[in-house]
């Protein structure tokens, strides 16, 4: 549903607000990128602050993927947000130097000593500074401007009021939020848990996770010191003063991933956050996270911009894409809300919660092939996801009767027969914008595209491999590639909705 977005001040200048995407490899920064993110940020080595996917990355792709962003005049911003010791410094004047030499577009760093030096060895790399610093007033975002900072992503618990106040103050500052992925259920990410159960340290880039694990409740026996687990729906406190025993009742429901905190999701406040006027950057939070959550992250977000842009707004559009990735259930944080007024930031119950579709294929560079992701059988019928410049009309519905892949042949070919797509050739003619070729309704012996509320699907009449076999079904662990029935945009996923149970 569209919505005609209330503006406070219809002569205020809207200034062209940044999406910044994560770049966890070379793919998923081009799948971000050409899914609508204007940056992207990522990093090589430890320093970067996430070894797994740093580790994803060499200086020579990091170097491909920053020509790759340039060429679409597009930056890449490179992460160096680590705390090193003493021992590393060498090590990190030779990684900035590397760094410097690939011609980034900034530095993402958190420690002021490595402000100044990566200052000294690039001079005319600007700096942004990391959410790690924990900037949340004008006093602190003042120091580090007067170093020379350009950019200060805030830290996850400031609110867009702190935001206003410190762009009076710091006009020429810019100022970058995130507004989707992960949350760390300590102080701006500020958590000894990992180093303590693994020794891998959350600050350096190597965090086990463990706030996401399902914790049991034990008791230690003060006669014989014994660990005793306890049945959390029953326990007591007993007051030392007048010897009241009294039962706490957990509240009923709650699970026990007791630091599990949900993700951010602030898709639905962009219009507020937009309006306000001072904030620069809009960003996405997960290096590591799938090819898929880079897509539909971007390329949701970056729709949000421009409908805010048209002065409209679509908030149950953006949040059904967004509920069809995987997540720990969604939360708005504090940006718009103070902590002490949120009661919805954690999710107790589970680690992480299965989207509402399945990822069936994902096309690579050419168009012309897919590589299956789950089981694809011949007469599955799936959904083409890719970026907005090949839709002529992006206004999706999120009403149309959900289309399963187990619907049969016949069902598709009695609502949509031959005769449309070889009677007409507007349909079966692809229009070219911007150097896009459109996606379009067509049909052939191998497969058909057919379109309902602006949302196109395919349907596999044969399922073809490039060495030429085929077959009725294809599963994940196979990774030849399939031939397409019709070319598609590049970097194109194919996904079906799941069924409720």
């Amino acid at each position: 549903m569209q919505n005609t977005l209330g503006y406070k001040d219809s002569k205020q200048h809207i200034k062209n607000i940044q999406l910044l995407s994560p770049a966890g490899n070379l793919m998923k920064l081009k799948i971000a990128l050409n899914y609508g993110a204007d940056a992207v940020y990522g990093g090589v080595s430890h320093f970067s602050l996430r070894n797994r996917a740093s580790k994803d990355f060499s200086y020579d792709d990091f170097k491909i993927g920053i020509d790759y962003a340039h060429n679409m005049s597009k930056k890449v911003y490179v992460t160096i947000n680590g705390f090193p010791f003493n021992s590393q410094i060498e090590m990190l004047k030779n990684h900035i130097a590397k760094m410097r030499d690939l011609n980034p577009d900034a530095f993402i760093v958190a420690a002021p000593g490595v402000v100044r030096l990566a200052k000294s060895i690039a001079p005319n790399i600007p700096i942004h500074l990391s959410t790690q610093a924990n900037v949340l007033n004008v006093l602190d975002a003042s120091v580090y401007y007067d170093m020379g900072v350009k950019r200060i992503v805030a830290a996850r618990e400031i609110s867009l009021k702190d935001c206003e106040e410190i762009k009076k103050i710091l006009p020429d500052l810019e100022l970058e939020i995130f507004v989707h992925g992960s949350m760390c259920f300590a102080f701006s990410g500020r958590c000894l848990i990992s180093a303590l159960q693994h020794g891998r340290v959350p600050n350096r880039g190597s965090c086990a996770n463990d706030c996401r694990f399902d914790y049991q409740y034990f008791v230690r026996n003060k006669e014989n010191q014994d660990l005793i687990e306890f049945d959390p729906q029953e326990f007591y406190v007993k007051n030392p003063d007048n010897e009241v025993l009294m039962r706490l009742q957990e509240e009923e429901g709650i699970g026990t991933h007791i630091f599990n905190a949900k993700d951010l999701n602030l898709a639905s406040h962009l219009h507020q956050i937009l309006q306000s006027g001072v904030i620069d950057a809009l960003k996405i939070e997960g290096r590591t996270k799938s090819t898929y959550y880079a897509g539909i992250t971007a390329r949701t977000y970056k729709m949000a911009i421009n409908d805010f842009n048209n002065k409209i707004s679509r908030p149950s559009l953006y949040q059904y894409e967004l509920h069809t990735l995987k997540h720990r259930g969604f939360t708005d944080g504090y940006i718009i809300h103070r902590p002490f007024n949120r009661l919805d930031t954690q999710n107790h119950d589970s680690a992480i919660s299965q989207g509402s579709y399945q990822v069936c294929a994902e096309v690579n560079e050419s168009g012309e092939y897919c590589l299956c992701k789950h089981t694809i059988r011949k007469g599955d019928t799936l959904e083409i996801i890719s970026p907005l410049a090949y839709y002529a009309n992006v206004n999706f519905s999120i009403d149309t009767k959900a289309i399963f892949k187990k619907d049969s042949i016949e069902s598709i070919d009695n609502d949509y027969s031959k005769e449309q797509y070889e009677g007409d050739n507007d349909l079966l003619e692809s229009i070219k914008i911007d150097n896009h070729m459109l996606l379009s309704t067509q049909r052939n012996e191998n497969g058909i595209i057919f379109c309902v509320d602006n949302r196109y699907y395919m349907k596999f009449f044969r399922i073809i491999l490039q060495n030429g076999k085929e077959l009725d079904s294809i599963h994940s662990g196979n990774t030849n590639l399939i031939v397409l029935p019709f070319k598609l945009p590049p970097l194109s996923f194919l996904r079906v909705k799941l069924q409720c149970e």
